[in-house]
């Protein structure tokens, strides 16, 4: 089997606290993390692995333009979930129709975790999101803004407040 190197080397310049504890991380090593571009190129990058000083838990550092437990880049999912978009992806049908399934499977968490977080930081209260008559995909919009790159702006911030619904399990036998 061909080995292939990894083409960047991903580390973010903001100091991040742990989602689970809000404690400090340590570098405990890096790991290769691959997807698939909007053009059907396989990308390796290296990403770091992080443990919190506090609780232990290990968190891996992913770049905006990787959705965690996704093989391929935002900007390729984010185009097949905008309605408005020609669909103009390297990606087959059985995979599209999962990533619609999957987000619409997901909107109403990520539209109570972004509420929660408002309400969190004071940029909104309880009263004002009682009534609203929009859609799912428009109150989620409301909070990211529908310019490209919204998708990243949803997963960024259920992923740092250690709200992301992972698909993975392991099982014991």
């Amino acid at each position: 089997m061909k080995r292939v190197s990894p083409e960047f080397f991903v580390r973010n310049l903001e100091q991040v606290s742990c989602p689970c504890c809000g404690g400090q991380f340590n570098v405990i090593g890096s790991r290769e993390r691959k997807y698939i571009d909007s053009e059907g190129n396989k990308i390796v990058l290296r990403i770091r692995r992080l443990r919190c000083k506090m609780c232990r838990s290990i968190h891996h550092e992913l770049p905006d333009i990787l959705v965690p437990y996704k093989r391929h880049c935002s900007e390729s999912i984010e185009s097949v979930l905008n309605p408005r978009e020609a669909l103009c992806v390297a990606a087959d049908d059985s995979t599209i129709r999962r990533w619609r399934s999957w987000f619409r499977g997901c909107m109403d968490h990520f539209l109570g975790c972004l509420e929660s977080i408002a309400i969190r930081l004071g940029r909104r209260t309880a009263k004002k999101m009682t009534h609203s008559s929009k859609s799912r995909l428009q109150r989620v919009i409301d909070f990211v803004g529908d310019a490209p790159g919204w998708l990243a702006r949803i997963v960024r911030p259920v992923a740092n407040t250690n709200n992301w619904i992972h698909t993975r399990y392991a099982f014991l036998s």
